[in-house]
């Protein structure tokens, strides 16, 4: 009996999610492929069907909402909307959210692969600068301009300097093990980040 329409894709997404799920909670060394088909329900013989190595699914993994159309992540009380002119405030409060501090599980796997992709081949390191690439992208756009006749590359280095404070700043607060100086660091980065795109401030 043929496979209904649409189960390819299914099953690959059921990977990638497993995936996505060890590889934030145990790094790309301690998980094996049987542990990832395991996670997703499925047997390892059908893994090659989809990739042809672990490496390959890493450097799938390495997505983020903002190139993953069917990213799973749910943000309480901050809408996520990448067409909107607030898309750099609302990636800001998300990707410093207490949820996201939580949830690590769900992460931009930007938080919690860093030293993989550091450690790994191009593929996955290009994987990563695609995902950075995209978020700045995002955080330019909406960035405000404070002074007339900004240059372009002025808005460009503030965006990037914005990336780099979320994905940094969720990264050393999860390193720490006082959970009050963790949400501290959290809510300073915010509020710098907030300051510096010069979007109003707002509660995490």
């Amino acid at each position: 009996m043929p496979y209904p329409a649409g189960h390819s894709a299914e099953v690959k997404r059921k990977i990638v999610h497993s995936a996505r799920r060890l590889f934030n909670r145990h790094g790309f060394d301690n998980v094996s492929v049987d542990r990832i088909m395991s996670g997703a329900g499925l047997t390892r013989g059908g893994f090659y069907s989809y990739f042809t190595s672990k490496s390959e699914l890493y450097a799938e993994v390495l997505s983020c909402f903002f190139t993953d159309p069917e990213w799973q992540n749910c943000w309480e009380d901050v809408e996520v909307d990448l067409a909107s002119t607030e898309a750099g405030k609302q990636v800001v409060r998300a990707y410093l959210s207490r949820q996201h501090f939580e949830d690590v599980d769900n992460s931009c796997p930007m938080v919690a692969l860093p030293s993989d992709v550091a450690r790994g081949g191009k593929d996955a390191k290009q994987a990563f600068e695609t995902v950075f690439s995209a978020m700045v992208s995002v955080l330019e756009r909406s960035t405000v301009d404070r002074s007339p006749g900004r240059k372009k590359a002025q808005r460009h280095n503030k965006a990037v300097a914005i990336a780099a404070m979320c994905v940094g700043g969720m990264v050393v607060a999860r390193a720490m093990a006082n959970r009050k100086l963790a949400d501290e660091l959290r809510d300073g980065c915010m509020a710098v980040a907030i300051d510096l795109g010069g979007w109003d401030k707002a509660e995490n």
